[in-house]
């Protein structure tokens, strides 16, 4: 490889394990052990193994004249991924479940255990289908699925409970708090947030400008961010259930993350990465909390992720770009310029891999050397 060429290779090509995917991917997941990432299309489930057989340690060199230190790409195919078939017509909901492995919501009703190595368990809920989302609790082995109209609950391999809302109405979103005591529902243009520690109460009903579409507890369960499908996002206080709306998105905040080691909140849907400290919550019309994050573009971002350990967060635009900016901070990595728009993003338990979709099928696992955050 000459020179020019290795000067025109990017972060994503370098640290970058790509695989193509027949369709658009619809969202990711790592295992709770961290060894393993899931993509979900409408092609199926594929599976990759996190561990790097070429790990960029591996591959660095420092010149011992000037210091400097390269990359050199690698030599090997990444290991293929291991695919399933189509578990519906259209994207199906995953989480990590227990250890290395996964629950996916099929249409037809059934939430079924995918393995690490693709192999597909015998039905851990079944519900009358199909499956539009689920989320699974660890700490309390608790699942939540809902068909779209009813939310249903279940323990371990104990059948599932419907939860007792009354007249059934649109739901798509469910989170479960942290440690599995509350579940968050998006209930049409509205968020009920539950009790289901022993008998499920309603503990709060929120109305909503519109329909949420994605759904996130602070680490300590005293905030709920809901983004919705227009006009911005929702930030509910669990101490009383108020609902303060952030309005002046101009496109749909699809995902929002929040940091724990800056003490802040990210959204997508914006021109640049939107973000505040929650030393001073964006409500009541409050904007001194504003964090100026990465640089302001004529693109917009499309996912965010935060890093687990550090104040970064990972940004994917609607052309491609993917980068890593430091919270409040303009600097940003360049990671990767120019692509297909990217559809999810997520970090490794450790901070040491970002995992990427995109529209035009592209999975990936970004590994990046252990002295590049320090």
């Amino acid at each position: 490889m000459n020179q020019q060429t290795m000067q025109s290779l990017t972060l994503f090509d370098l640290l970058a394990r790509s695989w193509q995917r027949p369709s658009a991917i619809a969202d990711l997941r790592f295992s709770s052990d961290g060894s393993a990432v899931a993509f979900t299309s409408v092609d199926g489930t594929a599976v990759a193994a996190v561990a790097d057989h070429e790990p960029p340690e591996s591959r660095l060199r420092v010149s011992h004249d000037l210091g400097q230190t390269t990359i050199r790409p690698r030599e090997k195919p990444p290991v293929p991924l291991i695919a399933t078939a189509a578990f519906g017509d259209g994207d199906v909901p995953i989480v990590a479940h227990t250890h290395s492995g996964f629950l996916v919501g099929a249409a037809s009703g059934d939430v079924l255990g995918l393995t690490a190595g693709g192999e597909i368990g015998a039905p851990l809920v079944k519900i009358d289908g199909p499956i539009v989302a689920i989320d699974y609790s660890t700490r309390a082995d608790r699942t939540a699925v809902s068909n779209g109209h009813d939310v249903f609950l279940a323990r371990g391999h104990s059948g599932a409970m419907r939860l007792g809302r009354g007249e059934p109405s649109s739901t798509g979103a469910l989170a479960f708090s942290p440690g599995g005591r509350r579940l968050a529902c998006g209930v049409g243009e509205g968020l009920s947030i539950w009790a289901v520690e022993g008998d499920a109460a309603l503990m709060h009903d929120i109305s909503l400008p519109a329909h949420p579409v994605s759904i996130r507890w602070s680490s300590d369960g005293t905030w709920v961010a809901c983004g919705l499908e227009t006009g911005g996002f929702a930030l509910v206080s669990l101490a009383d259930g108020r609902a303060d709306i952030v309005v002046g998105f101009p496109s749909p905040v699809r995902t929002m993350c929040w940091s724990q080691p800056a003490n802040a909140l990210f959204a997508s849907g914006a021109f640049r990465i939107a973000g505040w400290s929650m030393t001073a919550p964006p409500v009541g019309g409050d904007t001194s909390g504003a964090l100026e994050t990465g640089r302001a573009g004529l693109v917009l971002v499309e996912a965010v992720a935060a890093h687990p350990e550090k104040k970064l967060i990972a940004a994917g635009y609607a052309n491609g770009r993917i980068i890593v900016a430091q919270t409040g901070g303009r600097d940003e990595l360049l990671v990767r310029p120019l692509g297909s728009a990217v559809t999810a993003l997520a970090w490794s338990g450790d901070g040491r891999h970002l995992a990427v979709g995109a529209v035009d099928g592209t999975a990936a696992i970004v590994t990046f050397p252990a002295q590049m955050f320090k």
